[in-house]
């Protein structure tokens, strides 16, 4: 699949699943920057050959302004956005405070219409464009200890569906992907009882990989995928079923 001459966004592109999509579409010819938040040493790792680090913090409407006006005052367009964003503060609601609700919800939600809104003004002003979200299957089927992060992956979700009917006229597509467990830093920090568990419910019998993920993501951000919007693809192993 090739990006040639596509200029993409990936917020939270440092590590991980963001990463990964960073990576896969500069290699397939896209020009690509991303967000990152602190960690300028993994930032840097990336932001090699042409790819370009911005930080930024995506819960600030300004900042995610300010990195949209500038990537398109740099290449001319934006024809990718990729939502990835996305922290935990899992806990039990007994437990959760408000400030544990706050910042999932600020990062993984409002982050998403944060970015969007600049970079549709960008796609419907170009007549074209494709935004994607990285979700959770806990937004689909609810995770005990995670009603704040379930709650801003279904509320992607919703995003998700509703901004794709806004915009298929501009010839925009809006699609999602429902990630299941992935080998990141979060799993990572799982305690081997709750990964053996994790591993029994899933059908596949093993955790996936960040490249498991980006490959999906370039389909659907490729033209081979520009009939499908307003859908959410599960990428788990057949967790959900």
């Amino acid at each position: 699949m090739s990006f040639q001459d596509k200029v993409a966004i990936v917020s939270g592109g440092s590590r991980g699943i963001g990463r990964a999509i960073v990576q896969a579409l500069a290699a397939n010819g896209a020009k690509v920057a991303f967000t990152y938040v602190q960690n300028k040493a993994l930032a840097d790792e990336v932001a090699q050959n042409g790819i370009l680090a911005y930080q930024a913090d995506v819960t600030s409407f300004d900042q995610a302004k300010d990195l949209v006006k500038q990537v398109k005052e740099q290449f001319g367009r934006i024809d990718i956005l990729v939502n990835n964003a996305g922290i935990t503060r899992d806990k039990l609601i007994l437990r959760m405070s408000e400030k544990d609700w706050d910042d999932v919800v600020d990062t993984n939600l409002k982050g998403a219409f944060n970015l969007s809104k600049p970079a549709v003004a960008a796609m419907v002003s170009q007549r074209s464009g494709t935004i994607l979200n990285i979700t959770s299957i806990s937004g689909i089927v609810g995770m005990p200890g995670q009603v704040n992060y379930s709650s801003s992956k279904a509320g992607m979700i919703g995003f998700t569906k509703a901004l794709a009917k806004e915009v298929a006229k501009a010839n925009i597509t809006v699609n999602a992907l429902a990630l299941g467990f992935v080998e990141t830093d979060m799993t990572a920090a799982l305690n081997e009882e709750y990964r053996k568990k994790a591993l029994e419910l899933i059908p596949l019998g093993r955790f996936g990989q960040a490249q498991n993920m980006a490959d999906a993501a370039l389909f659907l951000l490729s033209d081979k995928a520009n009939y499908i919007t307003g859908q959410v693809i599960q990428v788990d192993g057949g967790l959900a079923i």
